[in-house]
Formats: C-alpha cells, structure tokens, sequence
C-alpha cells in the first residue's frame, strides 16, 4: 500500500529505542525503509524522536516518549506470507520467525494449528507482538501485515460491536468475514468472535474476543493514528472516538473500548519534517498546550505569527 494512501498509521511509542527498533525491522522485512526522523525538543518527556518507516509498503510511525507504556498482545500484526505470490512462503516465514525470535519470547509456538499450516505468535526483543501465517492461497487474500485487536478483560465479547463501531466511522469499510465460537470452547463463550476481518479507509484490520486469562488490555504504548486533511476531518474524528475526557491530549483520545487514536493534521508531520529549529520549537511549545489540534494555530506558530 502506498505511504501516502495509508490514512490509519500504527504508533508505536518506545521508551528510548524508536530509532533502533526503525532499524530493526526495516533490515529484517522485505520492501521497508526508513522514511523521516525528527527530534521534537522540550517535551514533558524530554527530547523525542519522532520516526515514520514502512514495512513491505505499510506505513508505521514511532516515538521515543519515556517509560510510561509497555507494549503488549492487545494488539499485535498479523504478517500473512502467501504461497500464491511467493514460491519461498514457508522459508521465508520461517526466517522472519528466527530474527524475531532473538531475544524475543514465543506466545504461540510456530507450528501446525486448525487454521493454518504454519502459524506462530511471536513477542520481539521489544515487546512489540507479530502473528505469522502461512495463507491457506483457497481463503480471503489479505495484505501482508494487517494489525488485530484483541478484546479481554471488560471489554471481552465486544469484538463486533467495536468493529461494527469502526465502519461506522470510517469511510471506504465493509466486514469481510466473521467466525464465532462454537458450544464446548470455553472458557470462550459461544457467539462471541473468534476471528473477524474488516476494512477502514480500505485499510485491513482483524479483531477477536479472547476470554482465556489475560494481564494486560489496550493501552497507549500502541495507538492508531488518523492522518487529517482539514480541521473539519480533526473536528469529526475527535467528536466520534473521544470517548474520556482525560484521555484529551496532544492530539490523543481514547474510545469507548479503551483503544487510543491520535487525530493528527497531515501538515503537522510536513511541518516537523522541514521546520527549523525555532519553527520546531514554537511549533511543539503551541501542540503541548492543546487537546484537539487547532491546525490554524499551529501553522501560525510554525511560521512566527
């Protein structure tokens, strides 16, 4: 998918290691490069590193913001490896599986299961979490990473009502399939969804309700950010996800599940990328006092006005 089509970007926030774990994962997938870093000065959490990257063509971005969020399985990204395409599927699953590995811990060893040939959950040595897959090439084609939402805990069995709230949303969205679990899963409850898929913004997402005991649920360290022409597109996505008022910050909202998004001007990382150092500095001194980004304001700060 091409960088600059992709309106939902995955935000990985890193305590002090975006830029290496950039590194990282753009030297291990295929396609991926480094597209932008920049330094955002005098933050609540010091100097950050603010990094876009894509991997095989899916846009990423990450920020060196402190030690205040641990990533965890919440949500993690499926990388689909399909033997239709690729001739060397299966070996190069498997060699991705072992450079993830490195210091990494299995969630789901990579094996046979029900639902695919060659399947494993991986934790890498960042904490960030990856599902390989081999595709069965007779299912649904599906874009090679497609990240997924776990619900557990207090949000366990509203898988669907959350997607069916997302497409709400979101333009260009449909459901693609939807498995439910049968009678004699438990402790997983019948009806509730063991695999769903979906389009926002004809982007891939999947999600899935999980009743098995779990110690962690969505946080910040993860968040899903929302690439917006115009203040009339920051002004309706703010009033659709924000759902605690607490949660308002810096362009951060939280929704009625508990996932975060961040409702981001398109100019903004256009201004970070190229700013001078004062244009920056007026420019982060303006962001850190708002909630909703005002794009009139910032663009005034940027240039002195």
């Amino acid at each position: 998918m091409p960088i600059s089509r992709q309106k939902i970007v995955p935000h990985l926030w890193f305590n002090q290691e975006a830029k290496e774990a950039a590194q990282f994962y753009t030297s291990i997938f295929p396609d991926s490069k480094v597209t932008s870093t920049a330094t955002i000065r005098n933050t609540p959490s010091g100097d950050s590193d603010l990094v876009s990257f894509h991997i095989a063509g899916y846009s990423f971005m990450a920020i060196n913001g402190g030690p205040h969020f641990q990533f965890n399985p919440s949500i993690s990204f499926f990388v689909n490896f399909d033997p239709s395409k690729d001739e060397n599927a299966g070996e190069n699953l498997d060699l991705l599986w072992e450079q993830l590995s490195q210091g990494g811990t299995p969630l789901m060893p990579l094996q046979e299961y029900p639902f695919s040939k060659r399947y494993g959950w991986i934790q890498d040595k960042y904490g960030l979490t990856w599902q390989l897959m081999l595709r069965n090439p007779d299912d649904q084609e599906r874009p090679f990473i497609v990240p997924s939402l776990l619900y557990v805990q207090d949000v366990l069995g509203k898988a669907e009502e959350a997607s069916d709230f997302y497409l709400s949303v979101f333009g260009e969205s449909r459901r693609g399939e939807i498995v439910r679990y049968p009678a004699g899963m438990e402790p997983d409850e019948e009806g509730t969804v063991m695999f769903t898929d979906f389009m926002l913004e004809n982007q891939c997402f999947a999600a899935m309700d999980s009743a098995h005991p779990h110690n962690f649920k969505f946080n910040e360290a993860i968040s899903l950010l929302v690439r917006c022409k115009n203040q009339e597109e920051i002004d309706y996505y703010w009033e659709k996800l924000s759902s605690e008022p607490s949660a308002e910050q810096c362009g951060w909202v939280k929704d009625r599940y508990g996932v975060s998004w961040q409702i981001w001007p398109e100019v903004m990382g256009e201004m970070l990328a190229n700013g001078t150092t004062e244009q920056m500095n007026r420019l982060t001194k303006t962001f850190l006092q708002m909630k909703k980004f005002n794009i009139e304001k910032l663009i005034q700060a940027y240039q002195g006005k």
